[in-house]
């Protein structure tokens, strides 16, 4: 008898599998543990923009084998593209059984339509300096890099662990102005549009709110990342809940690698025997 936990519909964003950040056993011993009826990738799931053949752990591979099982299993999985897997976009409205890959969704939850989406698309840098948002994406990267031998050493001496990126933007009144637009954009925008409620990712900054905007009020949520926050959003058929992973531990460099061309890893998902169960 299974032990997982059945859930309505879960979100999840901001993986980045491929990169040194990602919690990749942390998200599979989430997914293990749950058994949702829809579950909805919001985007950045693989880092096509960071991504190299010479980096891809395992722990990464089986994430993604963990979702094509549990498609298999009966989960619908919406992939839903964003900026760091934005080349799949060129493939949007196709599917693999019970995989479906989409820009953006509408869903309706509980009476309420559901507009889903990443929200690259309020990142002026990403619209207009691509150069300049891969910039940036390699600097957060070298920062997670930096704060894991931090954290080993605090470890070392008894000390807590701390977060460089999550000190720096909650101090830089630019990155917090930021984390606001980006909420009252997707807010704004999903009114407009006649939606009660919007789900985002993006800016690896889980939260579920009510905005207000004159005499009308929208729900705003963001699924947060697999990063820093390790967070999922969850719907049991009457509210939503934020979910956050407790057992965080540092990425483990001994994580075995795997070869990452293209048709090893696909060779490797449809001939590897499923040892989920």
């Amino acid at each position: 008898m299974s032990s997982r936990r059945p859930i309505c519909a879960v979100v999840i964003s901001d993986v980045h599998l491929g990169t040194f950040g990602c919690h990749a056993r942390e998200l599979l011993a989430y997914l293990h543990s749950i058994e949702p009826e829809v579950l909805i990738l919001n985007g950045d799931i693989i880092d096509i923009w960071s991504f190299k053949k010479s980096y891809f752990p395992k722990s990464h591979f089986k994430v993604l084998k963990r979702l094509i099982t549990m498609a298999q299993k009966g989960t619908e999985v919406f992939y839903i593209t964003g900026n760091h897997d934005e080349m799949l976009r060129r493939f949007a409205d196709a599917d693999l059984g019970r995989i479906h890959l989409r820009n953006k969704m509408v869903f309706n939850f509980g009476g309420v339509r559901t507009w889903v989406f990443h929200g690259d698309i309020f990142d002026a840098s990403i619209q207009n300096a691509r150069w300049l948002a891969k910039l940036g994406g390699f600097s957060y990267d070298l920062l997670i890099w930096l704060n894991h031998w931090l954290n080993v050493l605090l470890e070392r001496v008894g000390r807590e662990k701390y977060s460089l990126s999550k000190t720096i933007k909650d101090s830089v009144k630019k990155a917090v102005k930021y984390v606001g637009d980006f909420e009252l954009a997707a807010a704004e925008m999903a009114l407009r549009k006649g939606y009660g409620r919007v789900i985002c990712g993006h800016i690896h900054q889980p939260q579920m709110r009510t905005i207000a905007m004159g005499d009308r009020q929208i729900e705003y949520l963001n699924s947060g990342d697999w990063i820093e926050n390790l967070t999922a959003l969850e719907w049991d058929g009457s509210k939503w809940t934020l979910y956050q992973h407790q057992d965080a531990r540092e990425v483990e460099e001994d994580d075995e690698k795997v070869d990452a061309s293209a048709r090893h890893l696909l060779s490797m998902l449809l001939n590897e025997a499923d040892s989920d169960e």
